[in-house]
């Protein structure tokens, strides 16, 4: 990767960490989770709205290093208004690029393309999918604490 991409990754992962997307509680969310990373300390929750299969609404509250924090970010931005399944299905996508498998260059993955730096630093992996791990367990479990 050059480091002029390597310089712009950075600053669209700071940007998600300063400024995050989606933070906050939904108080008439559907599904809430919470998951934490004992390794790192990260910690999650994430509330979402579901309705006719539809994520209607997805926001995130925690604490975290920038990566972590960024990808949560990332992560509600890019599920809400998508179809359960399809949230779930770019979740594996996710999950297979923090792994360094090939993934469709066709795919336009917004600012999560950002984060495939990550898979190279495979102690930090853990904190990118963080939120993504919770996501799927809140929609595939439908918990609701």
């Amino acid at each position: 990767m050059s480091s002029n991409l390597d310089a712009l990754y950075r600053r669209v992962i700071m940007d998600h960490y300063k400024k995050p997307r989606n933070r906050g509680i939904l108080e008439d969310g559907s599904h809430t989770i919470n998951m934490n990373n004992p390794t790192c300390g990260d910690r999650i929750q994430l509330t979402f709205k579901v309705e006719d299969g539809i994520v209607e609404d997805c926001r995130f509250e925690g604490e975290g290093c920038s990566i972590s924090m960024s990808s949560a970010s990332m992560m509600t931005e890019a599920i809400k208004g998508k179809k359960v399944e399809d949230a779930l299905r770019l979740s594996k996508i996710f999950s297979d690029m923090m792994q360094g498998k090939e993934i469709d260059e066709d795919m336009d993955l917004g600012d999560i393309e950002a984060l495939h730096g990550v898979s190279k630093f495979p102690a930090r992996i853990k904190c990118a999918t963080l939120a993504w791990k919770a996501m799927e367990r809140g929609l595939t479990e439908g918990e609701k604490e």
